[in-house]
C-alpha cells in the first residue's frame, strides 16, 4: 500500500528527508542536557560548591535547551509542509482516478464513501505521516540513545526498565493485532453518516413537504449512534491500554528512586548520577509510550491507505484504447447487436440492439419506464460500454477512439438537470470556455433561456445555488440544452430533458435543434416521454424491454405499432377523448 503512494511523496521528498535529520539533533541536544545536570549536582554541588562551575554548566544546558528547540521547530515544520503537500498529491491522485471512472465503477463506490476517502481518510494518512516522520523517527533514537546513557550511568539500575519492556511490548502487540479490523469498521460507519446526511440535505424539501423530518431525525440518531458504538469498541483498546503503560512507567521510575537512593546510601551511586539515570528512565518509558501512540495511528492510517488504494488500484473501466483510431467528424452511429447489463441486475437492459442513424438525422426514442432508452443513449459517449456487440461513431467502434475525442463529438443532456454553483455564464460556457457572449447568447434563444435569463437581476451574471436552487426545473433543463449546443458537437442527445417545460417552449427548442441539424448536419437524439416530443423526428425508435419494438415514422407508427399507438392515444387531450367516447 505505502508503494502505491509513494509517487505522491513527488515535490516534497526534500523536506520529508530533512525533517529526521533535524529530530536527530533535537534528540542528541536532549539526551545530552540530563549528562549536564547530573555534572552540576556531583561536581558543582559538591562540598563548598563551585559557583563558576555551576554558571558555566548552566549556561550549557541553556544553550541545548534551545538548540533543542530550534532542532525541533524545524522537524515540526518540515514535517508539516511535507505531510500536507503528501495529502494534497494523494487527493489529486484520487480525484482525478474517480473522474476517469467509468459509470459503473461509481456506482461501485457510492458518493458518500468516495467523499470520504477524499477527505477523512487523507486527512488520516496525512496526521499518521506527519507524527510518523517525527515519532517514528524520534521514539526509536531517543530509547536507544537514552537506553546507552542509562548502561553507561549504571548498568545494574538500568535492567529495572528491561523488565518492563515485555508489558509495554504486549501492550502495543494487542492494539496491532486487534484495532485494524475495528478502525476499518469505524470508517464505514462514517461511510453510512455521510450516505444519511447527503440523502437528507438533497431531499430537504421532500422532507419538509411530507412532514417527515421526525422520522429522518429518528434516522440520523441511528446512524450517530453506530458511529459512537464503532468508536467506543475501537478506542476501547487505547483506552484500556494507555493507563496500563503510564503504570508501568511510573512504576519504574519509582523502582530506580528506590534502588537508586539506597546505592547513594551505600556510597555506590552519586546523587547527580541518580537524578540524570531517573530523566534517562523518563525518557526510555516516553519512547516507549510514544511508539505506542504512532502504531495506533498506524493502524488507523493502514484503514485509511486501504481504502485510498482500493480507490486507486481499481480499473477505470473505461480504458483509452492501445491504438486509437480516428473517425469521421460525421454524426453516423450504428448499433450493431449491442446488448448491455448492470452490474448486479436480475435481467439485461438491452437486448440484440441493431439500428443505424444517419448524419444529421433527428432520432426519437420513446418507451416506458426500465425500456432502456437512456442506457442506449449512454452507450454512444461510452459512459458505459455495451456487454454485447458494438456502438460505432463515424464508422468506427466507440472503444477504439479517444476517451476525450469522443466525448467532445457528444453533447448529452441527462435526466438530471446539474448546474454548478457560480454564474450562469459560467454555467453556459462549461460547454465551450472559449465561447463569446454572443455565442452564449444565440445558443440560449436556441433553448429559450435569453428571454428568463435578462429578467433577472443580474443576468448572465446571476450566481446559482448549489445545483441551481435559486431556479425552476424548466429553467434548469434549458440551460443545460443552452450549454449542450454551446459544445458545437456533431451528435446532441437530449435524455428526457424537455420534461419540465410547457408544450410551447418545448416545441420552440425543437424547432431550434431542427435548424441546427440543418445548418451542420448534427445528429440529434431525443429520448422522451411525450410523443409531441419526437414526432417531428426523421424516425422513431420504440423500445420494449430492453428490445426494439418498432422504427418508423410518427404516420407509420401510429400505423402499425401497437405500442406507439398506445402511449399516443394515452396522452391525448382528455376533453377530446371524453367527446370522442360520448359520441361512440
Amino acid at each position: 500500500m505505502l508503494k502505491k503512494l509513494l509517487p505522491c511523496t513527488r515535490g516534497v521528498r526534500l523536506p520529508m528527508a530533512l525533517a529526521p535529520v533535524f529530530i536527530a539533533g533535537e534528540v542528541l541536544m536532549e539526551i545530552l542536557i540530563p549528562l549536564v545536570m547530573a555534572q552540576i549536582v556531583n561536581v558543582g554541588l559538591a562540598g563548598a560548591g563551585d559557583l563558576a562551575y555551576i554558571w558555566q554548566m548552566g549556561a550549557l544546558m541553556i544553550g541545548l535547551a534551545c538548540l533543542s528547540l530550534l532542532f525541533g521547530v524545524l522537524a515540526g515544520r518540515n514535517a508539516a509542509v511535507g505531510a500536507m503537500g503528501f495529502a494534497k498529491n494523494v487527493r489529486e491522485r484520487l480525484f482525478a482516478k474517480i473522474q476517469a471512472f467509468s459509470f459503473a465503477k461509481l456506482d461501485k463506490f457510492s458518493t458518500p464513501s468516495l467523499i470520504t476517502r477524499l477527505t477523512t481518510d487523507v486527512t488520516n494518512t496525512q496526521m499518521a505521516l506527519m507524527m510518523g516522520l517525527r515519532i517514528l523517527f524520534r521514539a526509536p533514537l531517543m530509547l536507544i540513545c537514552a537506553a546507552a546513557m542509562a548502561f553507561y550511568i549504571n548498568a545494574r539500575l538500568a535492567l529495572i526498565f528491561l523488565a518492563a519492556l515485555p508489558l509495554l511490548a504486549g501492550a502495543i502487540f494487542l492494539i496491532s493485532s486487534r484495532a485494524f479490523g475495528r478502525f476499518k469498521i469505524l470508517l464505514t460507519k462514517y461511510d453510512k453518516l455521510n450516505d444519511r446526511t447527503q440523502e437528507d440535505l438533497t431531499a430537504i424539501r421532500v422532507v419538509k413537504s411530507f412532514v417527515r423530518g421526525d422520522y429522518e431525525i429518528e434516522l440520523f440518531d441511528k446512524s450517530i449512534e453506530e458511529l459512537r458504538a464503532a468508536s467506543f469498541r475501537a478506542e476501547g483498546l487505547i483506552i484500556c491500554a494507555m493507563p496500563l503503560m503510564q503504570l508501568v512507567m511510573y512504576a519504574c521510575m519509582l523502582a530506580a528512586a528506590w534502588f537508586g537512593g539506597n546505592m547513594i546510601i551505600t556510597g555506590d551511586m552519586l546523587l547527580g548520577d541518580l537524578m540524570g539515570f531517573i530523566s534517562y528512565v523518563s525518557q526510555i518509558l516516553m519512547s516507549v509510550m510514544m511508539i505506542a501512540m504512532i502504531a495506533v495511528n498506524l493502524i488507523l492510517s493502514r484503514a485509511s491507505i486501504s481504502r485510498i488504494v482500493e480507490v486507486l488500484e481499481e480499473p477505470a473501466g473505461m480504458e483509452e484504447p492501445v491504438q486509437i483510431q480516428p473517425a469521421a467528424a460525421a454524426g453516423e452511429i450504428v448499433f450493431e447487436n449491442v446488448s448491455f447489463s448492470y452490474p448486479g441486475a436480475g435481467g439485461p437492459a438491452l437486448q440484440n440492439i441493431s439500428l443505424r442513424i444517419e448524419p444529421g438525422e433527428t432520432v426519437g426514442l420513446i418507451g416506458g419506464t426500465g425500456s432502456g432508452k437512456s442506457t442506449l443513449v449512454q452507450l454512444i459517449p461510452r459512459l458505459y460500454d455495451a456487454t454485447a456487440g458494438r456502438v460505432l461513431l463515424g464508422g468506427v467502434d466507440v472503444r477504439r477512439q479517444s476517451l476525450a475525442e469522443l466525448r467532445a463529438k457528444v453533447a448529452i443532456v441527462l435526466q438530471k438537470n446539474l448546474l454548478f454553483s457560480g454564474t450562469i455564464l459560467e454555467n453556459l460556457r462549461w460547454g465551450n470556455p472559449q465561447a463569446s457572449q454572443a455565442a452564449v447568447e444565440e445558443a440560449c434563444r436556441a433553448a429559450a433561456a435569453h428571454d428568463f435569463i435578462l429578467s433577472l437581476p443580474q443576468g448572465y451574471q446571476t450566481v446559482l445555488g448549489q445545483g441551481g436552487v435559486n431556479l425552476s426545473g424548466g429553467q434548469k433543463q434549458r440551460l443545460c440544452i443552452a450549454r449542450a449546443l454551446l459544445r458545437q458537437a456533431a451528435v446532441i442527445i437530449l435524455d428526457d430533458s424537455t420534461s419540465a417545460v410547457d408544450t410551447a417552449t418545448d416545441k420552440q427548442i425543437r424547432r431550434a435543434l431542427a435548424a441546427e441539424s440543418r445548418s451542420r448536419r448534427v445528429t440529434t437524439l431525443i429520448v422522451a416521454q411525450r410523443i409531441a416530443s419526437v414526432q417531428e423526428a426523421d424516425k422513431i425508435v420504440v423500445l420494449d424491454g430492453g428490445r426494439i419494438d418498432g422504427v418508423g415514422t410518427h404516420v407509420e407508427l401510429l400505423a402499425g405499432n401497437r405500442i406507439y399507438q398506445e402511449v399516443y392515444n394515452s396522452q391525448q387531450n382528455p376533453v377530446q377523448k371524453g367527446v370522442a367516447e360520448i359520441g361512440g
